[in-house]
């Protein structure tokens, strides 16, 4: 696994798709927290980065299916994965190599924005009026958000062997679990509307948020990741079929 893993790294990192992402990712943020005058950090008048924490899943809800598109989806098209699955491996360590890839790229655009809270850290009056346990837990949201979200795309790029479809699939499964069961239960009330949005990522992560690390969040996150991974080691055993 560990072959795979770094055999897909060296590949993101050779290609302009890990520039372009992590390109427009800190574009992207930069430009909202510390340049746009409705969502400037500097305009708002608080020490904190919550509109980095509200803006960057909606930009990895585009850019981790663009990561992971290409992992299955291009070994089907050039005909490589059957060289692939004939190798001294299992289903399961090509799987989390392929996908252990793509996390930890994901990972890699947030490491920048480390500077963002030191920035914010040293501007704020007095110097350190920042609620700290509120952004780690922001950071460890993002973190498991991007561990769904790559797993969701290593599935769809799973499915199919053409990437663009396997971009987009990725995109509506993302924003489906990250946005849909909200939506669903704002139309809902009492009861129901509640467990229905316990079953979405938003409300986990909007815990997560606030600096409470419950471990019912933590639990959500690994069973979706595992559903996932484990949905794509069937499609790919589908061949057998």
């Amino acid at each position: 696994m560990l072959t795979i893993l770094q055999k897909e790294f060296n590949a993101f990192l050779n290609s302009p798709v890990a520039y372009v992402v992590l390109g427009v990712f800190l574009i992207a943020t930069g430009l909202f927290v510390w340049v746009f005058p409705d969502s400037s950090v500097l305009d708002y008048g608080y020490a904190d980065l919550q509109t980095l924490f509200n803006l960057a899943p909606w930009i990895f809800l585009f850019l981790i299916p663009a990561i992971t598109m290409r992992t299955f989806a291009e070994e089907k098209k050039a005909g490589t994965i059957e060289l692939l699955l004939t190798r001294p491996l299992t289903d399961g360590q090509i799987i989390g190599g392929k996908y252990l890839a793509c996390f930890l790229l994901a990972l890699l655009a947030l490491v920048p924005t480390l500077l963002y809270y030191y920035s914010v850290y040293k501007l704020g009056s007095p110097e350190g009026n920042i609620d700290s346990a509120a952004t780690v837990g922001s950071y460890l949201g993002l973190a498991l958000l991007a561990a769904v979200f790559a797993a969701i795309g290593v599935l769809a790029s799973a499915l199919t062997r053409d990437q663009i479809i396997a971009f987009l699939v990725a995109v509506v499964g993302c924003f489906l679990v990250y946005s849909g069961f909200d939506s669903l239960a704002s139309v809902l009330d009492g009861s129901a509307a509640y467990y229905v949005g316990q079953m979405g990522i938003a409300a986990h992560y909007r815990d997560l948020s606030k600096g409470l690390v419950d471990s019912r969040d933590l639990v959500y996150f690994f069973s979706v990741v595992a559903v996932a991974l484990l949905a794509t080691r069937l499609a790919l055993r589908s061949r057998n079929w």
